[in-house]
């Protein structure tokens, strides 16, 4: 058995003795075929954010071989509002390393995710996919580095009111059944999710708790591991449409909304990063954080506002990102700190063998935990397009290992305080402030687009498209005239309750 495959829970990588990224035609065609299955569903994201699906019946080999060589064309203006009608029709072609077996098919179906191609037979400029791909490429060629991530995906689960049980509200973190009643349902997520490719680090239940009208509002989170960013975007797409099914399936509802309402813990979508080199993770010096993570930190820091084009994509974002909440409003950074905009998190960095501490009977040993060590971009939620946020986020680190005054930028917008606590006011006020709506965010995009355009990135007109997306939501002064107003809130929540 392949030491890479060993305890694996997708079948294909099961069955075939080798990682997705290993996959190939044959391959893929070998399971079909061993394994009985008798349909095919391509699927890939529009410029929304969610991922789409065209539908095959398998008639033969050929047939198959031909559906995985040359793909299928798709309407392309029905899919990116920037395409015009006239001349829409886009290419999607198979990326191998992802298929899986669908979990929620009574007929055995196989699932691939497909990349967008153009006409010329090139990538499609603006595709999600194909600008991640850009941007890690190019980080790679600048810097020698290459560019891992993961996220924390939280969502609410909404179900009729129930007395049984009832959990405290505004504290369920990490709350066990029978006071968390999304337990069965996280699970069996986790599950499919790592059946089709995805890599889990946990799922716990989170600390928004409580009870609106008739419905009982339950939070959760499932966090990955870290791997390539290409891959990071992939499982979590594929992640978000697994919980939207096992819902729909389970007749609750669920939502990656930003804001529900006030005063209740809002959803983000933190993406943790790493930088490596030689398969060594960057972020770690001789047991302290490298130079070259506090560079990275200070080209998330100094982009943060125009990051939120792409990772707060409608006005309930603005809403999760107010003080004493556990979100971002000012850009700063710091060690185990929630209340800054980069953390970077607790780290196995000590001496001290806690495992042996535990376990007397353990013998001892010595082991090497920095490849652990992350830092974390808390400004995200579930809003965002996925591909777009990270190779934003890629763009933002290759900008700060280049900046010259990166270090002092670093040691200048470092905190390790809770910023919102009065005691600390001063230093509040010398820390610049997050957008407050989808309008501002724009507006700072359109400052820093020189810096998302260069190397061939993100296109001009892309960006551009992007802003005026974004200022059509007319939310400029929104969040000052209707925060306190939860009815108000509560119908812009609806409105955009399936964002992402």
């Amino acid at each position: 058995m392949n030491e890479n495959t060993n305890l694996n829970p997708n079948p294909l990588v099961e069955y075939l003795n080798k990682p997705n990224s290993e996959f190939t035609k044959a391959d893929i065609i070998r399971y079909i075929e061993d394994n009985d299955i008798n349909m095919l569903n391509f699927r890939y994201v529009g410029g929304d954010g969610r991922l789409k699906t065209l539908n095959f019946v398998i008639h033969d080999y050929q047939h198959l071989d031909t559906l995985l060589s040359a793909g299928e064309r798709v309407d392309g203006s029905s899919l990116f509002k920037d395409i015009e009608a006239g001349s829409s029709d886009l290419y999607v072609i198979p990326r191998y390393r992802t298929a899986f077996v669908n979990p929620f098919t009574e007929i055995p179906t196989m699932d691939i995710l497909c990349s967008y191609y153009a006409k010329e037979g090139t990538p499609y400029e603006d595709a999600p996919e194909n600008i991640l791909r850009k941007s890690h490429e190019i980080f790679k060629q600048r810097t020698g580095l290459s560019f891992e991530a993961m996220g924390e995906l939280e969502y609410y689960l909404i179900r009729p009111r129930s007395e049984l049980y009832h959990a405290d509200d505004q504290k369920g973190y990490h709350e066990s059944t029978p006071f968390c009643k999304g337990d069965g349902l996280r699970r069996q997520a986790m599950l499919y999710i790592a059946q089709t490719g995805g890599f889990i680090k946990y799922g716990h239940s989170e600390v928004g708790n409580f009870s609106l009208g008739d419905f009982d509002y339950e939070q959760n989170e499932i966090e990955f591991m870290p791997v390539a960013v290409e891959d990071a975007a992939d499982q979590i797409v594929i992640a978000k449409w697994v919980l939207r099914n096992l819902a729909y399936r389970n007749n609750v509802n669920l939502t990656f909304a930003p804001k529900i309402t006030v005063g209740k813990a809002g959803s983000g979508f933190h993406i943790h990063t790493r930088l490596m080199k030689d398969d060594e993770n960057m972020m770690i010096e001789n047991g302290q954080l490298s130079d070259i993570a506090k560079r990275a930190i200070a080209g998330y820091l100094d982009l943060a506002s125009s990051l939120t084009a792409f990772g707060n994509q409608n006005p309930t974002s603005y809403f999760r990102l107010v003080p004493h909440q556990e979100a971002p409003t000012n850009i700063c950074w710091g060690d185990r700190n929630r209340s800054v905009l980069v953390r970077v998190p607790l780290g196995w960095l000590g001496k001290a063998n806690m495992t042996i501490d535990a376990n007397p009977l353990e013998p001892s040993g010595e082991y090497d935990f920095s490849q652990k060590q992350t830092v974390e971009f808390r400004s995200p939620d579930g809003s965002a397009n996925v591909y777009y946020l990270l190779a934003g986020l890629v763009v933002a680190a290759r900008h700060g290992l280049e900046m010259p005054d990166a270090l002092d930028y670093a040691e200048r917008t470092y905190v390790d305080v809770n910023i919102f606590e009065e005691a600390h006011k001063d230093k509040l006020e010398t820390l610049r402030h997050l957008p407050v709506s989808c309008w501002e965010s724009a507006e700072q995009l359109l400052v820093q687009s020189d810096i998302y355009t260069r190397f061939g990135v993100f296109s001009p007109s892309f960006i551009q498209g992007l802003a005026r997306q974004l200022k059509l939501y007319n939310d400029k002064n929104l969040r000052q005239e209707i925060e306190n107003n939860s009815e108000a809130i509560l119908k812009l929540v609806e409105k955009y309750f399936h964002c992402g």
